[in-house]
């Protein structure tokens, strides 16, 4: 079975976050094995400088490349690729053919994500030029690979 590995920055703080994340994680478990690594959010004063939020970008990078292991990255970041959910679909299955048995998608803090974490990547995902709070991101995420699952087993949840 295939390992789906979300990394991400910060706590999901409100309850309606959690519940949406608890949901997808639910219907994944018929799909996949999804593993969330929740990393800490580097602590920021309230009107952090320019060179704090970029030394705050390098340590969350950091902490994230210690945690990805192996197998395929996905770095979610506005300069990434922009696909339909069928072209998301087509890419989780390619991946798992090619006998890769691990993805790991990778979220940023609300300031995005190091240059060593997007150079490491094997591809760049946007899911918007928008931007979001990436505890949305998180949710919106998580319904698009379980839509990914739905779409490449022919299921009804896609229409």
């Amino acid at each position: 079975m295939l390992t789906i590995n979300l990394i991400h920055i910060g706590k999901l703080k409100e309850r309606y976050w959690q519940d949406a994340c608890a949901e997808y994680q639910k219907r994944l478990k018929a799909f996949c094995k999804l593993q969330m690594i929740e990393l800490p959010e580097y602590k920021l004063p309230s009107e952090p400088s320019d060179s704090q939020i970029v030394k705050c970008i390098e340590e969350e990078g950091k902490e994230i490349m210690g945690r990805v292991k192996s197998g395929y990255q996905i770095a979610m970041c506005i300069e990434g690729k922009n696909v339909t959910s069928e072209q998301l679909a087509r890419k989780i299955s390619e991946i798992s053919l090619n006998g890769v048995s691990e993805i790991s998608f990778v979220i940023g803090g609300s300031y995005g994500l190091s240059q060593q974490v997007k150079d490491r990547a094997d591809w760049k995902l946007s899911m918007s030029p928008m931007t979001f709070p990436h505890q949305l991101a998180r949710v919106m995420l998580l319904e698009q690979i379980y839509r990914a699952f739905q779409i490449n087993c022919n299921g009804k949840y896609h229409k």
